[in-house]
This record gives C-alpha cells, structure tokens and sequence, in this order.
C-alpha cells in the first residue's frame, strides 16, 4: 500500500478536536458544590464535535493521576502476565484498610469498582519500574514519569497528566488505539463500566491524591461518545469527595449527556 494511503488511514483514524469553548455557565456548578477546579468534556455524538471547558489553563496544568492510573495500569498488569483475566483472585492477606470494600478478596473487576490500592500496588511490584517506563513512555501518558521517592509513584511520585491529556487517552482507548492487545483494551473497558442503562454506558474512574480529585471517563450514546475529565481541589479531603461526581454528572446533564436526575 503507497505511504500516502497509509499515511491519510492513519489521519482519518484519529479523533477529531473541535476547537475548544469555555463554558461560563459551568462555573455556578462549581459554585454550587463550594469547589474549585475544571471539567474538559468533549462530545463526539455531532460529526462537528464540541470541546467544552471550565478553567482552561487548569486543564492544561498536570496533575498526579491518582486512581485514575488504574485504567492504563490494568493493560500494563495484562500486558506484563500480572493479572491473566477478570476471573483470577487476589487473596486478602487479612491487613486492615480503613475502606471495608478492600478487607476482602479482589478480582480485577472489584479492584477497579473499589480503588483497591494493594492489588494494583501488587502490579507495580511485578511490572517494575523499568518496564513501567517503558509502558508509559509508549502509552504517551503525560509526563511518563514513574519515578518516586516513597509510596506509589502514580500517587505520591513524580508521574502527572492534565485534564486534557486525560481526554486524549480515553479516547485511544475508547477507540482500541492504544498499544495493547485490543482484547486487553476491551476487558479495561469493561471493568471501568459504572452504570448502564438500554441506551447508555457510562464508563469511568475516580481518583484522589488527598489534595485534589478526579472523576474521568465516558458516556456512551448511539449517536457516539461523550468523554470527560474533572480535577478539583478537596481542602475537606474525604468531605469533599462526592464533588467529583455531583459537578461532572451536573455539566453532563447540562449538555443531556446523562438523563436528569430522578
């Protein structure tokens, strides 16, 4: 095939940005929860595509990825035979944790649903830090840095990724464009799912650094994607944490990405 061809298959493949639009309304969402932060939302259902955002040159800042890690580091645990399947069991060593859902035995499915940090810290310990670099140097995942002096590096090391970069990868994925087995991109996928419903799939991850939060993911019409990112701040640590959800769900319902609330 003629390198051109090759070339135009490749442009064509990629998700198209839309030009980007802030959304002052979205800042009395915000307000109304007492919470600072951003929102990048980017809804492909139109063919024009619309890029919506709350706080740009937040967006654009990098952050410590926090949980959200946990959808890139579960095609790394596939990849590298860390984890085979969504089936295979991770015993509880019986320490206790402060969060009930991880005092018990994990699959990759409860581990995701419950942010279970001491399977995915068992991952890391498989992968290595050398292979992990390397992961996320061809994963292109924000600054790609897995350095740490101590703790778990996607939490208190030096990796970081901006809102927006955030979108970027969920959409590869999303897209099963990311430099994985397809059926590893499609069993993340499957795991992140949150709730559904017969036209609808929302498909996302929270994470929290203790300073600031997120809540990123996709909402899944027939029309086409909605992808979002939100950081905010949580100087109220643990009070803090619904935010995350209330204002994204809110912008979403805004743009009807998500159904009113009942």
């Amino acid at each position: 095939m003629p390198r051109l061809t090759l070339y135009l298959l490749f442009i064509l493949a990629l998700p198209l940005q839309a030009a980007e639009q802030e959304r002052a309304d979205w800042a009395a969402i915000f307000a109304a929860q007492d919470a600072v932060g951003t929102i990048v939302v980017v809804d492909e259902r139109q063919p024009s595509k619309t890029t919506w955002v709350h706080n740009p040159a937040r967006a654009a800042k990098r952050y410590s990825p926090a949980s959200t890690f946990k959808i890139p580091h579960t095609l790394m645990a596939l990849d590298a035979g860390a984890v085979t399947d969504e089936f295979q069991v991770f015993p509880w060593d019986g320490v206790e944790h402060s969060y009930a859902g991880h005092n018990q035995d994990q699959t990759l499915r409860s581990a995701m649903r419950h942010s279970t940090v001491w399977v995915y810290r068992g991952f890391a310990n498989a992968i290595g830090e050398p292979k992990a670099r390397a992961y996320l140097q061809r994963l292109d995942y924000g600054n790609a840095d897995p350095s740490v002096e101590q703790g778990d590096y996607w939490i208190d090391g030096k990796l970081a990724i901006s809102a927006k970069e955030q979108i970027t990868f969920l959409q590869r994925l999303y897209r099963n464009q990311l430099p994985f087995e397809v059926a590893h991109q499609r069993l993340t996928k499957d795991v992140m799912i949150v709730e559904a419903q017969r036209d609808w799939i929302l498909r996302a991850k929270t994470g929290w650094e203790g300073r600031y939060g997120w809540w990123v993911g996709w909402v899944e019409w027939p029309e086409g994607p909605v992808f979002f990112a939100l950081n905010i701040d949580t100087p109220n640590r643990l009070e803090d944490l619904h935010k995350r959800e209330a204002i994204t769900r809110a912008a979403l319902r805004s743009i009807d990405a998500l159904p009113a609330a009942d």
